[in-house]
């Protein structure tokens, strides 16, 4: 989804033509082309990875269809990514509406609860159509989770999540994120579906990437 689409109503109304994932035979990393497939950034970001290992980032929008069709894809290609690969998510910030699912975000990750409770964000949104926009509504959702709500709220209040948000705010900035989902890596690559031409190629694109960047 492009950033010029990113509104909830848009989000609601576009579900029922959320991505496919059709597999396509897999394309050989000399057919990736800088500036096609992928950005080179002119000015490289801050990574957290440490020595040695490749940051990668999703860019990602709990209301976004696209999101929530790549989830799946994503959270398998996470789960099997090198020890020298580390991947984060990070949720995106285009105006003031997004602050409460990037606060939801940062706080279940505080808890501990961000592996149980991630997927059922998607499922709540996009299968349940419940919007998850504001701050009441997210705390009745959460309560029943069996998420402790004070400890959530005291989280989601909390300078520490606040902080996080305004982080991944500047990340998406730095990286010129356009529209989600899409993937940067380690502070000097970025690929979308628009550049790939699909969501399945944007993680053969990363792959390609992380190969490169551990070439240094």
């Amino acid at each position: 989804m492009k950033r010029r689409d990113f509104s909830l109503a848009a989000a609601a109304a576009a579900s029922a033509s959320a991505l496919s994932f059709v597999a396509t035979p897999a394309l050989a990393q000399a057919a990736f082309k800088e500036g096609k497939d992928y950005a080179k950034l002119g000015k490289p970001v801050a990574t957290t990875a440490g020595a040695g290992k490749v940051e990668v980032l999703e860019f990602f929008w709990y209301s976004c269809p696209h999101c929530h069709s790549f989830e799946p894809a994503f959270a398998a290609w996470k789960s099997a990514a090198p020890a020298d690969v580390v991947v984060q998510r990070v949720p995106v910030g285009f105006n003031a509406s997004f602050i409460p699912q990037q606060k939801l975000y940062y706080a279940l990750l505080a808890m501990g609860k961000l592996d149980e409770v991630h997927p059922r964000v998607f499922r709540a949104i996009h299968v349940e159509r419940n919007r998850l926009a504001k701050d009441e509504d997210i705390f009745e959702w959460v309560g029943k989770q069996g998420v402790d709500v004070n400890k959530f709220k005291e989280s989601y209040n909390s300078f520490t999540v606040s902080n996080q948000v305004r982080k991944a705010t500047q990340l998406q900035q730095e990286y010129n994120v356009e529209g989600v989902p899409s993937i940067g890596v380690a502070g000097r690559y970025y690929t979308d579906g628009t550049m790939a031409g699909n969501m399945a190629n944007v993680l053969r694109v990363t792959d390609h990437l992380i190969a490169l960047s551990r070439k240094g």
